[in-house]
């Protein structure tokens, strides 16, 4: 099953959250993963929000 839903941020919103999704990385996903399917399950979906949000122009260097 594949959720979608639609999500209203600020442009200093969206530059912040690309920041973010620019800069975390393998060790928090683990820290906050019960084990490692689930870190590898949320790497993923940080993926596609780091993807959708390059898609709109949120994409920092």
């Amino acid at each position: 099953m594949n959720v979608s839903f639609p999500v209203e941020l600020t442009d200093s919103q969206a530059l912040a959250l690309a920041q973010f999704v620019k800069r975390v990385g393998w060790q928090e996903f683990r820290a906050c993963a019960v084990d490692d399917d689930e870190a590898y399950a949320i790497r993923s979906a940080v993926d596609q929000v780091r993807r959708a949000l390059a898609e709109q122009g949120y994409s920092p260097r």
